[in-house]
């Protein structure tokens, strides 16, 4: 019969595996979030999922963060009661699947600056409609350097912890 110790450890982990498999994404890696990068080409590849942050690092009052909808990340503009992130360090948690949109709205930074990102946020890993797709070239699909060690790490570490128990 397992220990009360064992049930204890199991149950500590069944509870922290989401947070220890969600990601923090640096959007636009070390360029951060300004005009003129292809935050396009950033986002192919990456996996988004539900409990994965998204933080977008920028000189506050020279850009700020808006979520917008399809429409206002077509036509840069976002809703008339849209409130803008601007601490310059904006930490957004995906908290539901699906398509999501953000901008820039100062100036032009949007229209000319092509300062905006879409992404499509999947279900939490772990769940049973997250199974991977296997990559065509047997890489890492994830295309974020880190991104999957970081979302297995800690769960390693549990697995290593519970079997030296």
């Amino acid at each position: 019969m397992a220990s009360p110790k064992m049930f204890m450890i199991i149950a500590i982990v069944a509870v922290s595996v989401p947070s220890i498999l969600a990601t923090e994404h640096l959007v636009g890696d070390a360029t951060g979030w300004k005009p003129g990068f292809d935050y396009g080409a950033w986002a192919k590849g990456k996996e988004f999922h539900v409990g994965d942050t998204l933080c977008f690092k920028y000189s506050a009052g020279a850009h700020n963060v808006l979520r917008v909808n399809g429409t206002g990340f077509q036509e840069c503009k976002a809703a008339g009661d849209t409130v803008p992130l601007s601490s310059g360090n904006d930490v957004i948690s995906l908290s539901t699947p699906g398509k999501k949109w953000y901008i820039c709205g100062f100036a032009k930074h949007c229209e000319s600056g092509n300062q905006k990102l879409a992404i499509t946020v999947l279900a939490q890993l772990g769940s049973p409609s997250t199974s991977p797709s296997p990559s065509p070239t047997g890489t890492s699909p994830s295309g974020a350097t880190g991104s999957t060690v970081s979302r297995y790490y800690g769960l390693i570490v549990a697995i290593v912890g519970m079997v030296m128990l």
